[in-house]
């Protein structure tokens, strides 16, 4: 699933094609950061909207199944939210890793 996203992605991107004409509805956009975009190979990628309900849905559909880690930090349209938060068409979910500094 994550080669067939990352493959619509780029087809949008090179042929300047609408994301609803490629996956029929508004897709989500699903961001990685820091130490999670190297764990994940890419910094973003759309996911089909019909197929999560929660940003926890949204983690086990681009992990691969993976549980997601306790300390990871979620947000949906810039503002931070637990992993039981609803997702639905056209939102933003981004993940980060825990921050620490002094």
């Amino acid at each position: 699933m994550r080669v067939e996203g990352f493959a619509r992605i780029l087809y949008c991107r090179f042929w300047r094609r609408n994301p609803v004409e490629v996956f029929g509805a508004m897709p989500i956009t699903v961001k990685y950061f820091a130490s999670l975009r190297e764990h994940m190979g890419r910094d973003q990628e759309l996911l089909q909207a019909s197929k999560v309900r929660t940003v926890r849905d949204v983690w086990l559909q681009v992990s691969g199944g993976q549980a997601l880690p306790s300390n990871t930090l979620c947000a949906v349209n810039m503002e931070y939210v637990d992993n039981s938060h609803p997702v639905q068409e056209g939102d933003e979910v981004a993940f980060f890793p825990p921050v620490t500094g002094g």
